[in-house]
């Protein structure tokens, strides 16, 4: 790695929506660059950057690819992302590692949701953000109405940079904006008549440029340089340039841009923790202390575990020993790599700047902070989609779990889990898709099958009403006995209810004892025996029944929760009394009482925010209602999309994304987050009870 500054090193992340051309063009930044000498494309599978095998069958971006070349003395890491929003915590995790977001734009189809979902991220992590318009030479390009409808999504700060030469097969070049020059034969849009508003957008970012140019005093290319990575850092300007990979038209206009205005790596504001736990600003300086971050973790078959990491400030060099935010005594780093796609080259050290890899670091996660200041942990969206598996074929199961940890390692937004209410092992991806192309990757990689269903709805059981009885627990089988008798009352008792209010109630319970709380479940558990009629060895072994029993449920086989039970009276044996008898008592007195307090379900119930179209809005209400949803409110998304936010079973929307993607076309995105549990209907109840029958029956 040749040593560059910091403030000469170009740290971009090339997003936006599947199809948009972002591979093909990080291709052929390398071929041109003489990075890479032999052909690349995406269509026969020999792209540089979509190297991965899935990405070669499908045809299109799954995770992150870094790769770098040197252009006009600048040293670029250039970083080319997934572009469909199943994804998008690759994205997101390359967003963290760069400071110029460019968002691709296909100019044949103009702004896809994953465009919305991209320029919005790099704005959130204050990230420079520059617009190319991709495959120029397309057929059936709009240019005039997909400008109008980029500034009308993303603002009137998007403005041109240059215009094309010719639209479609006539796309021959481009004509700067910022330098027209004499000639602009064949240009869209004349040049000459968008510079002067382009200069003044320019100089507004800076009060004493602004008073100069009304002055009369241009400024010199220096200074706009400057002037323009101002604006983009600060929003108030995203560049708009054009370009077409395949013919290469427009291609080294936009490699100079890039060079000249995507922002430094040092310009940014960043702050970390210091151990005390201060905030400082990082200075970007290969003499300071070390921050780096972990934004991408890969699972390679050969090297097994490499992580991708930014330096942003202090000097990493290969056998240091480094602090991390994830383990206790810290890591040696072995060996520092330069990538380039999915070869490593070592190199000796890194500073300010640099994105680097290092391999069999296994206490590194994505996110972790290497070195004395620590920095803001990463933001991923909570995966939705999830499938209940096991393996395909028997014996595999230790196979399978090793296997699914090291996917859930490599990608923040899959979700490995064993529910113990279910006792089911569920996968929980960003989409149908999602999981399926992880499920190739595991079958491909590891050489494990999956079967995969719908999972279960983590239901509750509850009570409504009060309600008393007693159970005998009495066994003679020759020798020592077995005998416990337990009598008990159950209570509702409601999550958010003070536990100690309720249980020194001395009208509810005159002869308590004692109590206990346990906040899991909300399960209040009132001692109120008198008299030695159970002794008070004995409690423990009912108190165990009880949880025992709430574990397995009673009506449907969920776990059972917001209820207090109190023991006021028993009877015991000298000589059969035991603690097993009196757990088996406290069972059964469990389960007959409970099924005489008015049993209920509980459901999850999810907030729901779905972004469409706001000609489908219509659609998504009424498609909401017919799954018992409660609307809550709707507000405007931008750039003609509406947001609408409500309250709905989760039971309802398990396989919501393939419906939503019917009815808009693919436009619409939705985020789910648990609320609270709620009572089942009747009707509702009925069901799922009649199907928890029908399994054990089967089972």
């Amino acid at each position: 790695m040749a040593k560059m500054s910091v403030e000469n090193i170009r740290n971009i992340a090339l997003c936006g929506h599947g199809g948009s051309g972002k591979t093909t063009l990080a291709d052929t930044f390398l071929n041109v660059t003489g990075m890479v000498k032999r052909p690349a494309s995406v269509d026969d599978g020999s792209s540089i950057c979509d190297f991965d095998e899935e990405e070669k069958s499908h045809k299109y971006t799954i995770e992150a690819s870094i790769t770098h070349f040197d252009h006009a003395g600048k040293h670029f890491n250039l970083i080319d992302t997934p572009g469909y929003p199943d994804f998008i915590g690759g994205t997101i995790g390359a967003l963290g590692g760069v400071d110029t977001a460019a968002i691709v734009i296909n100019a044949q189809s103009g702004i896809e949701v994953n465009t919305r979902r991209v320029f919005a991220e790099a704005k959130k992590l204050g990230l420079g953000r520059l617009i190319i318009l991709s495959k120029m030479d397309g057929d059936n390009i709009e240019f005039e109405e997909l400008l109008s409808e980029i500034q009308d999504v993303f603002g009137s700060e998007c403005v041109l940079f240059n215009v094309p030469v010719g639209i479609g097969r006539e796309f021959k070049g481009v004509v700067s904006t910022l330098s027209p020059g004499a000639s602009a034969d064949g240009a869209v849009l004349n040049p000459a008549e968008i510079h002067e508003s382009l200069i003044e957008t320019i100089v507004t970012v800076d009060d004493a440029a602004l008073e100069k140019y009304f002055e009369g005093v241009i400024p010199s290319d220096e200074e706009l340089a400057r002037l323009i990575a101002k604006g983009m850092m600060e929003g108030t300007l995203v560049p708009i340039f054009c370009v077409s990979a395949k013919s290469k038209a427009g291609l080294p206009e936009l490699m100079d841009a890039l060079a000249s205005y995507a922002i430094p790596a040092n310009m940014i504001k960043r702050t970390a923790k210091t151990a005390e736990g201060t905030d400082v600003e990082l200075a970007y300086t290969a003499e300071g202390p070390i921050a780096a971050q972990v934004f991408k973790t890969r699972i390679d078959p050969f090297v097994q575990k490499i992580n991708y990491i930014r330096v942003l400030t202090g000097t990493m060099k290969t056998g240091m020993q480094v602090s991390a935010s994830t383990s206790r005594r810290g890591i040696k780093i072995a060996q520092l790599f330069e990538i380039q796609a999915n070869d490593l080259s070592p190199v000796d050290e890194a500073g300010p700047g640099s994105i680097i890899a290092v391999t069999k670091c296994e206490e590194l996660h994505t996110g972790a902070t290497l070195g004395e200041l620590t920095m803001p942990e990463f933001t991923f969206p909570t995966p939705m989609v999830g499938l209940a598996a096991a393996p395909k074929s028997r014996g595999d199961e230790a196979k399978v779990s090793g296997a699914l940890t090291k996917l859930s390692e490599e990608d923040t937004t899959f979700l490995v889990e064993r529910n113990d209410q279910t006792k089911q092992l569920v996968i929980t991806g960003m989409s149908e898709l999602h999981l399926q192309v992880l499920q190739e990757r595991l079958k491909r990689r590891d050489k494990v099958e999956l079967e995969t269903k719908e999972p279960k709805v983590p239901y509750r059981e509850t009570i409504q009403s009060k309600a008393e009885g007693m159970y005998r627990h009495k066994k003679q089988s020759g020798g020592a006995g077995q005998f416990g008798e337990v009598h008990i009352r159950m209570y509702p008792f409601p999550g958010g209810t003070d536990p100690a209010e309720f249980a020194m109630d001395k009208a509810r319970f005159p002869s308590m004892k004692e109590y206990k709380h346990f906040p899991e479940n909300n399960f209040l558990w009132v001692d109120s025996v008198v008299g030695g009629t159970i002794p008070a060895n004995f409690m423990p072994a009912i108190e165990k029944g009880f949880k025992e029993r709430m574990e397995r449920g009673v009506i449907a086989g969920y776990h059972v929760q917001d209820l207090c039970v109190e023991v006021y009276f028993g009877k015991h044996h000298p000589v059969d009394s035991n603690e097993q008898a009196f757990r088996t008592a406290g069972s059964m007195a469990f389960k007959n009482v409970f099924s005489q307090a008015k049993p209920s379900l509980l459901e999850p119930v999810v907030n729901l925010e779905v972004t469409v179209p706001t000609d489908c809005v219509g659609d998504v209400n009424s498609d909401l209602a017919g799954r018992r949803g409660r609307p809550i409110g709707m507000e405007s998304a931008g750039g003609g999309m509406q947001t609408v936010k409500a309250e709905v079973p989760l039971a309802e929307v398990m396989t919501y994304s393939r419906n939503l993607a019917s009815m808009t076309g693919g436009q619409g995105s939705y985020t789910i987050e648990f609320n609270r549990y709620d009572f089942v209907p009747g009707n509702v109840q009925a069901q799922v009870i009649a199907a928890a029958d029908l399994q054990e029956e089967e089972e």
